[in-house]
């Protein structure tokens, strides 16, 4: 069934009509400077199911699309920060990721295409010089606490930088002395206040907004969820209360699907309400599955990044996956996006998994969507982008309710 796909005429036909919306809803919201989304995309549904505002994966970003995304970031600092020349990049503590320390080696390239000196640095690499990523080395600022003002700052190499480019999501809480200096994105946007959920609330806005412009019913641009709260899943009758509550949820869905001759069995996602990197994730069929955990499977539901306890879950629709490579493995899209644009297409293949599961993991890896040759891209700059700008005008709008701090 591939309901959304035929309406791709549709989409094209209202291009003129959708730009003038998204140009009038982002100046009501602070437009986050970089976010990532990931995709999934059945044909009868296509949705967001997780949005990132500290994306680590610029280094799976195309060259031919690093000319564009710079511009983008130089667009955005200096139409928020006028007079910046410098930007500091705060990273995570990773310093055994590869991976992301090839991110970090991206990032900097790219704003310095923008235009800007790049400095690179935290206060947990004070020690180092350096770090190794894949593909060499990458030098590191000394980054100190100091007192100015009676505040206490962050100085870079003993001077302050004009902008601090936080690549950090702050599971752990804020960093000292962040609040006092120009911060993108803003502290209040990291995980230790930020919700999954929060998003999902004001996105569902946007969509029905989007949806009733192109006259199509919402549920098929955004997975069905709900807030599992307060589940002590050391204890069996929270656990039974969860697979009461996965169970309705399921049947719900079921039935949503003979309405709309969906032959699939649904599937339901739970996962922590904060955090990112795909920690903590567990795909059910029925409640059931709960009830018979193991003490090991338990708690890796239970485990988020740096140990922080999980109480509140999302409970999220499995989107199956309509996308694979040409030897069957599935494949979601990944969407960069800056100043609240798409601006790069990337896709996540799996081997090891099957259409409806988790693809983020240890056996993943990624190809541009150059090196895709376009396979998996008809619907790249059409839906996939409308749902990814989608997210970022439900993360701006998520910020103003912090107070935009």
């Amino acid at each position: 069934m591939t309901f959304v796909h035929k309406l791709a005429p549709l989409l094209e036909s209202k291009r003129e009509e959708i730009t003038a919306w998204m140009s009038q809803k982002r100046s009501e919201v602070p437009i986050p400077i970089y976010g990532s989304v990931d995709i999934r995309d059945a044909g009868w549904k296509i949705s967001v199911v997780d949005a990132n505002h500290f994306p680590a994966g610029f280094n799976n970003v195309s060259d031919e699309d690093k000319p564009s995304l710079g511009a983008l970031l130089q667009t955005h600092i200096l139409r928020e920060y006028t007079d910046c020349e410098w930007v500091h990049l705060y990273p995570e503590s990773h310093t055994r990721n590869k991976g992301y320390i090839e991110n970090l080696i991206a990032l900097k390239e790219l704003l310095e295409i923008a235009g800007f000196r790049c400095t690179v640095g935290s206060v947990d690499f004070v020690e180092l010089g350096h770090l190794i990523g894949l593909s060499g080395a990458l030098k590191l600022d000394q980054v100190k606490s100091a007192q100015k003002d009676g505040k206490e700052i962050l100085l870079i190499d003993g001077k302050t930088p004009d902008l601090i480019l936080l690549n950090n999501d702050l599971t752990d809480g804020i960093i000292e002395g962040l609040g006092n200096q120009l911060v993108s994105p803003p502290p209040s946007m990291g995980w230790h206040r930020r919700r999954k959920s929060q998003h999902y609330e004001v996105l569902r806005e946007y969509v029905e907004e989007i949806s009733q412009m192109l006259g199509i019913d919402p549920w098929h641009f955004m997975a069905d969820w709900f807030v599992s709260k307060n589940k002590c899943l050391e204890k069996e009758a929270c656990r039974i209360e969860l697979a009461a509550e996965v169970d309705t949820f399921l049947e719900q869905l079921r039935q949503k699907y003979l309405q709309l001759g969906v032959e699939r069995d649904p599937v339901a996602f739970i996962k922590n309400d904060r955090g990112t990197y795909g920690l903590g994730i567990m795909t059910v069929r029925s409640g059931s599955e709960l009830l018979q955990l193991s003490n090991r499977k338990m708690n890796r539901l239970m485990y988020s990044k740096g140990g922080v306890d999980v109480e509140n879950f999302l409970i999220q629709e499995g989107i199956p996956t309509i996308l694979e490579n040409d030897e069957g493995a599935p494949v979601e899209p990944v969407v960069y996006l800056v100043d609240g644009q798409a601006a790069s297409w990337f896709y996540r293949i799996n081997s090891k998994k099957s259409d409806i599961d988790n693809l983020n993991s240890p056996s993943a890896r990624f190809e541009s969507f150059s090196q895709s040759g376009g396979q998996y891209g008809e619907h790249a700059h059409g839906w996939h982008a409308l749902v990814a700008e989608l997210s970022m005008l439900a993360m701006g709008k998520e910020l103003l309710s912090y107070g935009h701090q």
